[in-house]
């Protein structure tokens, strides 16, 4: 992407923010290093279909911290295989066992260990995984109802690094996604848990900071 073209984002939300695949064919149509998140949780099969449609090779970024649901880990294995995805996972720098074997279970929300616990297992991987792809692109299937934050950002934002954020389903509702889902004849997956957010409705931190 050319940093150095000063970029309208007012008119390209207007533009492109309400047709979820345009917006994915301009995103990659300007980048030169772009990636795609994914947490293989509910209707994480629409992002992925969508972007693999468009750029089959595209980077595909999971953070695993390792406390995924058995069902998680299945339905990313069929994903993977299905959409033949370009998965790059990236883990804590602790396993599981390792960091339940020194410092205990999951803490909960209330615990003050709880913030350190998402740095390790979440954002610090997240952190690695830009360090080493540095997209200049970054495509996410955040969607305006699922939080109060994402109800306030655009389908395209820029960051203070200058990274483009993109998120072409921000506008569209679970019944859109089903409706996606069921027209493409793709998987779901609802037992779902993040550790780092526990709670429906709440931030894990990888918005907050990006």
């Amino acid at each position: 992407m050319d940093t150095n073209k000063p970029m309208d984002f007012e008119r390209i939300n207007r533009e492109f923010g309400n047709s979820p695949l345009r917006l994915v064919e301009w995103s990659i149509a300007q980048a030169g290093r772009p990636i795609c998140t994914t947490n293989f949780g509910p209707f994480e099969a629409v992002i992925l279909h969508m972007v693999t449609r468009v750029a089959p090779e595209l980077p595909i970024v999971w953070m695993d911290s390792g406390y995924a649901t058995p069902a998680t880990y299945r339905f990313a294995d069929q994903l993977t295989s299905l959409l033949k995805l370009n998965l790059h996972t990236y883990h804590p720098l602790r396993s599981r066992a390792h960091r339940e074997a020194v410092d205990g279970p999951l803490p909960p929300i209330d615990d003050p260990r709880h913030a350190e616990f998402t740095r390790e297992v979440k954002l610090e991987p997240f952190g690695r995984a830009m360090r080493e792809m540095a997209p200049d692109v970054w495509l996410t299937a955040l969607r305006a109802e699922q939080t109060p934050l994402r109800a306030r950002m655009q389908p395209v934002s820029v960051n203070a690094d200058g990274l483009i954020k993109v998120a072409p389903l921000l506008r569209w509702s679970s019944k859109d996604m089903q409706e996606y889902l069921t027209v493409n004849g793709l998987p779901n997956n609802f037992d779902y848990f993040d550790p780092t957010k526990v709670e429906d409705r709440r931030e894990c931190g990888l918005h907050l900071a990006h």
